[in-house]
This record gives C-alpha cells, structure tokens and sequence, in this order.
C-alpha cells in the first residue's frame, strides 16, 4: 500500500526503533529518531570496568537471517559488518544433583548427549524437537508474519483448521514438557523456554517449544566484541542510508488532534536536564519504540488506551549481577544455567513478588569466545536471575544485598564459588532496569506470554491515533532481538511506502 506522508518520527533508539527507521528510510520517507540517552541500541547495551567488558541486555543472537535482510536493505551483509560466531555448545544446563548436559549446535549430538544423562530420553527428545519445529513453522507463516491486533487476523494467515492444533496454544509449556518427557531434569529444561518471553512456564503457552527447534536449526551466534558490535552496526546502517539520528533528545509529549498525532515536544537531556520543552518536531508519521505504559501515560496521557494495555501482564524482571572475575573457571561455557531445586517453588516465590530462596541462575561468560571481553586469564560473569517487576512507585522489590549472596552462595553451593576471586562488581535491579529503559517495573520483555489470550492482549502495531504505530518488546510479536526486528518489519509494512507525487513535492519545496 502507498501513503501520502513521508515524513517520519522515531521515538527511541532501541533495536525495534533503528530497524523500523532503516526500512522506512529505504521506502522512501524522510526519517528523525530521537533517542533521549546518550547512545542508541536500547536494551542492547554494554557495560566497562577494569577491563572487562559485559553485554547487559541481550546475550546471544538467533535467527540471524531477519538481520541478515536488514544489512540486504543497506546494502550489504552481516559478515561485512562483524565477525559472528555460532557456539558450539550453545548451553550448559546443570541440577542440584550434579548431572549436567550440553546442548550442542549438531541435533544429532545434543540427541546422544540428552540420550546419556536419561537412558531412554533420546526417542522422546527427538519426538519433541519434530514437534517443535511444526510449532514454528506455523508460527512464522501465522503469528509473526503480520499484525496480531484481533485473533481473526491470524486465522487468515492459517492455511487450515489444522494449524490452530499444530501451534499447542491451549496447553502450558509445563504441561507439554511433562507429557513429552520421562525424566524431570527435561522436564525443567524445556520449562525455562517460557523465560525467554518473561514469563512462567505453567501459565505460558506450549507454542513457546519453538524456541528448541529455533536454537537448534539456526543456531545461537555471538559477534566478536560483543553484543553491542551489533547494536552500533545498525546504527551505522541506519546512518548509510540517510537516518538522521538525535542523541540525547528526549519526547517529553505527543500534541494531538483529530485522532492523529500533530506534533511532538522535544527537550534537550544535555547540558540542563532540567530545561522546558524546547522545540516542537511535527511529521506525518510516528514510530513509537518506547513501552506502550509509558507511551499513554507519560507523552499522551491516555487513560482509556492505557488501561488497556495493562490488561496484558508485564513480562518478569531480573536482578543482574556483572562481575569481574580473577582466574579461569574449569568445565565453563559461554552459555551456562544452574537450576533451581523446585522450579514451581521458584516460579510461585516470583509472583508473589520475594527473591527466589533459591534462584535458577543464568550465566553468560563471552571470554570463554571472545578473550577480549576480560584481561587475560580472567572471566567476566554476567549474572541473572528471574524476578518480579518492581511494584509501582517507591523501592525496587529487591534488596540488592539480599540478591547479591542469594546469587553467589547459591553458585558456592554448586561447586562454583566466586566470591574471592570477584574484583569487578556491578549490580542491576528491576529499578534500575526501569529507569535506564523507561520499561514499567524494570519488566525486561515489556509484556508476558502467560495466558492463553496474551498474544492477542498485547499492543498492537497499530493504534487508535491514524498516524500513529508502535514497535519493540512490549508489542506484537514481543521482546527479544529477533522479535522486535520482526516488529520492525510489520510497522513497515502497515506504513508502506510514500507516494511517487509526495515525494516529488518534498523535493520541489526544498525538504
């Protein structure tokens, strides 16, 4: 479809916002993004110390072929851009009973390996995995190829009744999991997928199996020099193409009138924070990749539009422990999980808002790839476990010292104890997370997939302001690198390209 606007505002700079700001530009619009920190990538940020260098968003790259097509659109590829790496093993899973297991990149391998652990458990592994990967199959063609903002508009994307039952939408993951496996410790393992949306495994759907036959098919990558190697490459990509970028420049509110969105007010975060709107940026288009509480509370002040969106829960926080760590650690991957003893247990303790007594604990460790992420012979441990969002207005629900020994005891007590060999530490509440990201409880993936219905409750890409579409972690399809590129690629196509005449008088008036 063609539109008659060409000029375009995008409202944050995370990977969604400079996606979407690429694919636009490309179509023809004259795009702004406008980004109120210091730098653009949003979640995909890094943090430095001592020499060690840790990746405080995302952790891994999958699905590298949906960034892939957006360096195609800038004209080039991402091996042209970084040097990516695809892990081998992708994970380390370990219990209380000291068993452990490899994933490997080859499905044959991590047959055989899940084959070792569980006598019997390699039939049931590969049954599983064939299922996964009918989930994803529909779900590429259905829930991730357009807009989600009413239940009929996947069903046209459906080419049968069939592919309603393929997708397992009706059950939980936990109760797919415990049908398909035997032993326990597998049972958990595919249990933690549901943590990749924020959200628990015995209220989010079995659709989220996908995500084996994802890691497992396409693998999981890291580029050399860490995650935020990407996040500047799209930067760069967006500069190629003719994005202009505003650092520092934060919207402080959205001007309405006749149910579209006329102007945006602007202030300068830099020198005077505390400065007035200082300038009125109109366009005829607005791209927002800023969670949608934050969006029709603060810029438009929309109850009833905000009220709706909170029907869908928040997805979970996390308490984050960076450390820089003396020495090397043996038996020690890029990718590592230590898993709580009662998964439920863990699980209830986060709702009910408390730190988990004892918290699975994920650990990525990219000196184990990249040596440069640490001085020599030493480790950077990016710390995580799942919490809570910070409840509404003062504290961040979790006591950081609490945290903190509950997250390094809990690894002494697995036989890794490193507690005197840490001489770099930084910590990360839900606080923290929320006002770094403008995220509501510092909710890491902006809305769960808990419920049968939260895919449909989710922000829409579109809005009930014409001119207005919203993109990133807290709308359709949800968080993640590869899903908000995704969302970038829906938000273009429901804005389409300018028309032949608009652009033609953009030029002739000198814009």
């Amino acid at each position: 479809m063609t539109v008659e606007q060409s000029t375009v505002l995008v409202i944050g700079g995370g990977v969604g916002g400079l996606a979407t700001a690429i694919r636009l530009q490309v179509l023809g619009h004259q795009v702004t993004l406008v980004e109120r920190n210091a730098q653009v990538g949003g979640k995909l940020a890094v943090l430095t110390d001592g020499g060690y260098s840790f990746d405080i968003g995302p952790s891994l790259m999958t699905l590298p072929a949906v960034f892939e097509e957006l360096c195609a659109l800038a004209g080039t590829s991402l091996n042209a851009e970084m040097d990516l790496v695809r892990l081998d093993p992708q994970f380390s899973y370990r219990w209380t009973d000291g068993s452990e297991l490899l994933i490997h990149d080859d499905p044959g391998a991590t047959t055989a390996a899940v084959e070792g652990l569980a006598p019997g458990s390699g039939a049931e592994w590969e049954r599983y995995a064939d299922r996964a990967e009918r989930i994803w199959e529909v779900s590429e063609r259905t829930f991730f190829a357009g807009p989600m903002g009413h239940p009929w508009e996947m069903v046209k994307r459906m080419r049968s009744p069939l592919d309603l039952w393929a997708i397992d939408s009706l059950r939980s993951l936990h109760r797919s999991a415990s049908r398909a496996f035997s032993d326990p410790r597998l049972v958990q393992l595919v249990d933690r997928y549901a943590t990749y949306s924020g959200s628990s495994p015995y209220r989010a759907p079995a659709t989220l199996a996908c995500i084996s036959h994802i890691e497992a098919k396409y693998g999981c990558w890291y580029p050399m020099g860490g995650l935020g190697v990407l996040a500047s490459a799209i930067e760069a990509l967006a500069r190629r193409v003719g994005v202009e970028i505003r650092t520092s420049t934060e919207v402080t509110a959205l001007r309405t009138s006749g149910g579209r969105i006329t102007a945006a007010e602007l202030r300068a975060v830099e020198p005077d924070p505390t400065a007035q709107a200082s300038e009125l940026l109109t366009a005829d288009i607005v791209i927002a990749n800023a969670d949608a509480e934050h969006l029709y509370r603060d810029l438009l002040g929309d109850a009833a539009a905000l009220r709706k969106v909170q029907r869908a829960d928040r997805s979970s926080s996390g308490f984050v422990i960076c450390a820089g760590v003396k020495g090397q650690t043996p038996g020690l991957t890029h990718h590592n999980v230590w898993f709580s003893e009662e998964y439920r247990t863990e699980f209830a303790q986060i709702a009910a808002g408390e730190i988990p007594d004892d918290p699975t604990i994920y650990a990525c460790v990219s000196s184990v790839t990249d040596p440069s992420q640490a001085p020599a012979g030493n480790e950077n441990w990016f710390l995580l476990i799942n919490t809570a969002p910070a409840p509404d207005g003062a504290g961040s629900g979790v006591d950081r010292s609490v945290a903190t020994e509950r997250v390094l005891s809990g690894l002494a007590r697995r036989g890794v104890d490193l507690r005197d060999r840490i001489e770099v530490l930084h910590t990360l509440t839900p606080t923290d997370l929320a006002e770094r990201y403008r995220a509501p409880g510092g909710a890491i993936y902006g809305t769960s997939s808990n419920g049968r219905r939260a895919a449909f409750s989710r922000p829409s890409n579109t809005t009930d302001y014409r001119n207005l579409f919203l993109v990133g972690g807290s709308s359709h399809p949800g968080g993640g690198l590869p899903l908000v590129t995704m969302s970038a690629r829906i938000v273009a196509e429901l804005v389409g390209a300018p028309s032949a005449s608009t652009r033609s008088n953009k030029k002739s008036s000198g814009s």
